[in-house]
């Protein structure tokens, strides 16, 4: 669904997060075509939904689900439409959450806990390398450069074996304290630990190369 204006259609989900507005900027000035919402049809017609996401775990799957968030989010990926999740919008779409040592369900699109980092310093805050795989998509052209993070929880475990038609999850790793998921890349659905929306020509890039995926993914 390539608008006339030449860009895909990104719905950037409005569910009551904070950073909304900046990731819906970043969007647009990588060439998509952005609409703020929440609302159902818009999102599941969209080329692309971005989910992004800040606070507690538990609050945000509470905000999400009071917009049919979790419904479109695996009705999209039922139909391999593409999906990007954003921090804490990454987080959520795990099975669980564990903070202050009380165990929250998440969305369930993958297997696993989001648990507090092992580190003397948190949150981790400020910029960060990542270990990409040489046949990332989001990571083209920028695999050596450094992203924005600001949290103290993270998936630090990939549990979700290969079934299906897609292939193997591409996996992207950073270090803080303990090993933690920084990127995951699995068929459809997508999705960053840090803020690509606040790191610079290297976020901006990584945004570039999942919008320029979104007509072929889509299709």
């Amino acid at each position: 669904m390539t608008n006339a204006g030449g860009g895909p259609s990104v719905v950037v989900l409005d569910y009551g997060s904070g950073n909304v507005h900046s990731a819906a900027k970043a969007l647009e000035a990588v060439g998509a075509d952005v609409t703020l919402t929440s609302d159902r049809q818009a999102a599941m017609d969209a080329d692309g939904l971005v989910v992004p996401g800040v606070g507690a775990f538990k609050a945000v799957v509470d905000q999400l689900k009071a917009v049919h968030g979790a419904e479109i989010i695996d009705r999209r990926l039922a139909g391999g439409r593409p999906v990007l999740g954003i921090c804490v919008g990454m987080q959520v779409l795990f099975e669980h959450g564990v903070e202050h040592g009380h165990d929250a369900e998440g969305l369930g699109e993958w297997p696993g806990t989001v648990e507090r980092l092992e580190s003397d310093v948190l949150p981790h805050m400020g910029w960060n390398t990542v270990d990409a795989p040489a046949d990332s998509v989001l990571f083209d052209g920028v695999r050596n450069e450094r992203f924005y993070f600001v949290h103290s929880y993270a998936a630090q475990r990939w549990e979700l074996e290969p079934s299906g038609p897609f292939a193997a999850a591409k996996l992207t790793w950073a270090d803080h304290g303990s090993r933690f998921l920084a990127a995951i890349e699995n068929g459809p659905l997508s999705a960053t630990q840090f803020h690509p929306e606040k790191s610079g020509q290297a976020g901006m890039r990584l945004l570039s190369n999942w919008v320029r995926s979104l007509p072929e993914l889509a299709a």
